[in-house]
Order: structure tokens, then C-alpha cells, then sequence
């Protein structure tokens, strides 16, 4: 049966917007990359398996620690946010990245002019704070500070 959760996607207008934010700040790594063009064998393979027919994409799957995050950039049709981001809209709300030090990773993409709705806050057997991505997805830095509390990862 289902052993975990392997990754979430995010769509992107433009992957090369997204890959410095996860790949550089973050620290993951691009384990990966493919795309197709609409029209080619992997277009046609792709749209029966998405319902998204005559696509063009290209995407990276990125790792750090044990989680996998796959981007996806579509340019047809083109990849748009239909609404206005919140923490409480309808869907996936935000993506939740371990942190083993979440105060130096606020400090650090701080200066790299990433905004956070507040700084690091501990809450129970955590440490967290959340910012957005250059798509405007919400990400939550997370550090379990006690790692009895049985919530921790293991790599």
C-alpha cells in the first residue's frame, strides 16, 4: 500500500523564476529535468496520462534531505494562478520544509529579500515561520525542537 507522501508539484509561469528560489535559498538539489513540445510522442503520452492534450512543458524534480519537489512549467497552455494566494484557499495550501535551524534559514533568505508573515515562532515541539515563493506559493520552514515529540524526519 501507500509508504509516504514522494512529492508535491508546483506549477510554474516560468521554472527559471522558481529554480533559484529552491535550488539556491533552499539548498535543493535538481536530480532531474525533462520536458516535451506539443505535437512530439512524449506530448501525446503525457496528455493522456494529465487529461492535458497538445501540451508544452518542461519540469525539474528536486530533492533535499528526504522530500522530493517537482516544478512544472507549462507554455501551453500556460501555467496561471486563478486566485489570489492565501494560507486558506481552497486546495494545496502550502508546502512544509524541514528546517534544522529555522532561525538561520529566516535570517539567510532574509537578506536574499524573501518576505515571511513573521519571524520564527515556537509553537509546542516546533520552530516555524512562513514565506512565499516567487510564485507567490506559501512555504513553511519548520524545525522540531523536540525530537521527542515522535514529529521529526529521519533523512
Amino acid at each position: 500500500m501507500i509508504r509516504g507522501i514522494h512529492h508535491p508539484s508546483l506549477a510554474t509561469p516560468n521554472l527559471d523564476t522558481l529554480l533559484p528560489f529552491y535550488q539556491g535559498l533552499l539548498g535543493f538539489e535538481v536530480i532531474s529535468t525533462f520536458g516535451w513540445d506539443a505535437g512530439d510522442a512524449l506530448s501525446d503520452l503525457a496528455g493522456k496520462i494529465t487529461a492535458v492534450p497538445n501540451s508544452t512543458a518542461r519540469s525539474a524534480l528536486l530533492k533535499a534531505g528526504n522530500a522530493f519537489l517537482e516544478i512544472f512549467e507549462y507554455t501551453q497552455p500556460l501555467s496561471v494562478r486563478s486566485d489570489a494566494p492565501s494560507l486558506t484557499t481552497k486546495g494545496i495550501a502550502h508546502i512544509c520544509l524541514d528546517s534544522d535551524d529555522v532561525r538561520t534559514d529566516h535570517a539567510l533568505l532574509s537578506a536574499a529579500g524573501v518576505t515571511f508573515t513573521s519571524d520564527p515562532i515556537d509553537v509546542g515541539p516546533m520552530r516555524l515561520c512562513y514565506c512565499q515563493d516567487p510564485d507567490g506559493n506559501f512555504v513553511e520552514l519548520q524545525e522540531i525542537t523536540d525530537p521527542s515529540s515522535g514529529m521529526g524526519l529521519s533523512a
